[in-house]
């Protein structure tokens, strides 16, 4: 749990210097860091995505996960705690705004929190960490994390540290429950997760471009399908052989 812990201070310190700065510059410069922010997480997303190996379980994932995810509203759930939060803590703090009229607060929490909890290094910096007490890659990771939050501090705000408290509850489960996890996680399970991932940073990037709006965590669901089609990926096989 240190590694997760240090992950979260560094999103926070992160944020806090992101909020300042972000306070002593003119709207107009916001603007510029929020679309900088945009095309960087696009950057980042389609790199991640690109690492995925079965365009048709990421496909299929997304469209029953959207599905899924629309008709339980989990965009709306995260957006209320966001909003929860801010009415416990205040929302003040710097930031360029938000789509749709929602909380900034809340809004910059949603998507940090997707932002900074998908993604390989997330998972299996998670399981060294619980199973060989191997550090390394979460630290790196709150470095990465670190940087990041400050251009998201700077360009959406103070609810961006919350995703602090997101980052704990999904690393430090994984970390504990990596024992009985490991197995699964396969080379493979590890790509398909990182390439759903970078669908969800993607759909970040276009929101904060203000392309689109997309509710990203409406699609969260397509991790659980896409966990799903790897596992059952030997008796997909043979029935997709057994057609062709």
């Amino acid at each position: 749990m240190l590694a997760t812990i240090v992950n979260c201070v560094a999103i926070v310190v992160g944020s806090v210097l992101g909020i300042a700065f972000a306070r002593r510059i003119s709207e107009e410069v916001s603007d510029v860091i929020c679309s900088g922010a945009g095309i960087v997480t696009l950057v980042i997303g389609f790199q991640m995505a690109f690492k995925g190996e079965n365009v048709i379980y990421l496909a299929l994932a997304l469209i029953l996960g959207g599905i899924l995810g629309t008709w339980w509203d989990i965009d709306g759930k995260i957006l209320w705690v966001g909003r929860q939060l801010e009415r416990r803590f205040g929302g003040g703090g710097a930031g360029v705004g938000k789509p749709g009229g929602t909380s900034r607060f809340a809004y910059a929490f949603l998507n940090a929190s997707v932002l900074f909890c998908v993604g390989a290094m997330a998972i299996v910096g998670s399981f060294k960490a619980g199973t060989e007490g191997d550090y390394t890659i979460l630290l790196t990771k709150s470095v990465l994390d670190g940087f990041m939050s400050i251009v998201f501090g700077a360009a959406m705000g103070i609810g961006t540290a919350f995703s602090a408290l997101s980052i704990l509850l999904y690393q430090g489960l994984l970390t504990l429950a990596s024992g009985l996890l490991k197995p699964f996680v396969t080379d493979q399970m590890v790509a398909e997760l990182t390439g759903i991932g970078g669908a969800f940073v993607i759909m970040i990037g276009v929101n904060l471009l203000s392309l689109r709006k997309l509710k990203t965590a409406n699609y969260l669901p397509a991790l659980a399908f896409t966990v799903a089609f790897v596992l059952l990926d030997p008796i997909i096989s043979r029935i997709a052989a057994f057609f062709v």
